[in-house]
């Protein structure tokens, strides 16, 4: 567990079904706390309990519900998934909540369009150390080097979506003011994080 900045916590691990490393967020320094595509850290989930316990949890999109269940059962926290990818709540959750692209979120958290990927990506961003936006699989941090995940997960005509990806994400930069990056796949970056993006999307 890794406190990024003040009440901003990251950790890495294993995704049980895709098998590799994921990234998961826990925000105390907004009221009240959240989650981001959150996993169950190595700590173990009473690590929270010992934290202002976490009242929600938002998703960058509909397949990183990951260990969602096991938090409600812990904190029953409603979960905020893009009204586009309530389908994958099928089992009709009453923990499950709709958002839209553009919807303030409890604690001052904006959910912004990047879409292109799937219907619901969205980006995160929260209004504190400067402004933080995060990003669910739209974009990777690799080695340092920004990126996109593998051309055979990207979709049918892979060009075209990073094209599509880098234009939304260009406009968040031109029209949002945030210093730092998380991302679901990748380690963040800390200050300097909207140039990075920039950067990357004029490319």
């Amino acid at each position: 567990m890794n406190e990024l900045l003040p009440g901003i916590f990251h950790w890495r691990v294993s995704h049980p079904d895709i098998h590799i490393e994921v990234g998961s967020y826990y925000v105390s320094s907004l009221n009240p706390a959240f989650l981001i595509d959150p996993l169950v850290p190595q700590e173990g989930i009473d690590w929270f309990r010992e934290r202002p316990a976490p009242k929600h949890i938002y998703l960058t999109n509909r397949l990183h519900d990951r260990h969602c269940q096991r938090f409600i059962e812990a904190f029953d926290v409603t979960v905020w998934c893009h009204e586009a990818g309530l389908h994958e709540f099928a089992d009709g959750s009453p923990n499950v909540t709709a958002f839209r692209h553009g919807d303030e979120l409890p604690g001052g958290v904006r959910a912004l369009e990047v879409g292109v990927l799937c219907p619901e990506e969205t980006a995160l961003l929260l209004p504190t150390a400067g402004g933080v936006l995060a990003i669910g699989d739209a974009i990777i941090n690799e080695d340092g080097e920004l990126g996109f995940v593998p051309d055979t997960l990207i979709g049918d005509d892979p060009p075209a979506i990073k094209r599509g990806l880098k234009a939304a994400l260009l406009r968040i930069c031109e029209q949002e003011t945030f210093d730092h990056l998380l991302f679901a796949h990748g380690d963040p970056i800390i200050a300097g994080g909207r140039e990075a993006l920039r950067t990357f999307c004029q490319s």
